[in-house]
């Protein structure tokens, strides 16, 4: 049979496909089976004990639910504005609340060193992705799902919170601020 002539599947392929598989292959391919069945061990270990995805609070919520709390949060602690972003400096110990929408996070929260927070985060239009800089943390936020995550800043700064998710086109501009005195 010809490259050029048409043929079906039930044709059977030329070559040497249907011979077992010599020493050496059968070597690598076990070495790559073991070391897939490590690495899936491994997850589940590196999940609680390597501090690698920190366990927090999930819960589903109406993104205008969320967006209630953000505003309620905002009138009940709010301290001044940043470029029109409202500013909020809630007392130790409180839920905190964030939001990302096209193309904010907002509000900039003002938070005290050594204290303990439960930042609640959620996304009230697509998927976006929480980056704080440059803190290596990072989060998919996902609308319709409430993450909250207990925090204690330990550094003082501006932070950043950058979105690492493309969300149209004004994603450039999507930066947040955390603030820790």
């Amino acid at each position: 049979m010809e490259h050029t002539e048409a043929h079906s599947a039930i044709v059977s392929p030329q070559g040497t496909w249907w011979r077992p598989a010599g020493r050496q292959e059968k070597i690598w391919v076990s070495i790559a089976f073991v070391w897939c069945l490590i690495l899936f061990a491994m997850m589940p270990f590196w999940h609680f004990k390597g501090g690698q995805n920190p366990s927090g609070i999930r819960a589903k919520v109406n993104p205008q639910d969320f967006a209630a709390r953000v505003e309620k949060f905002i009138a009940d602690y709010k301290v001044g504005e940043d470029n029109g972003v409202a500013v909020v400096a809630p007392p130790p110990g409180s839920h905190i609340y964030m939001a990302g929408q096209m193309w904010r996070w907002y509000p900039v929260l003002k938070l005290k060193e050594g204290a303990q927070y439960t930042l609640h985060l959620s996304s009230l239009d697509i998927n976006h992705g929480f980056n704080l800089f440059p803190v290596n943390l990072n989060f998919q936020i996902v609308p319709g799902y409430d993450y909250g995550l207990k925090i204690v800043p330990n550094k003082s700064g501006d932070f950043r919170v950058v979105c690492n998710e493309f969300c149209g086109i004004g994603h450039h501009m999507m930066v947040g601020k955390v603030v820790v005195d």
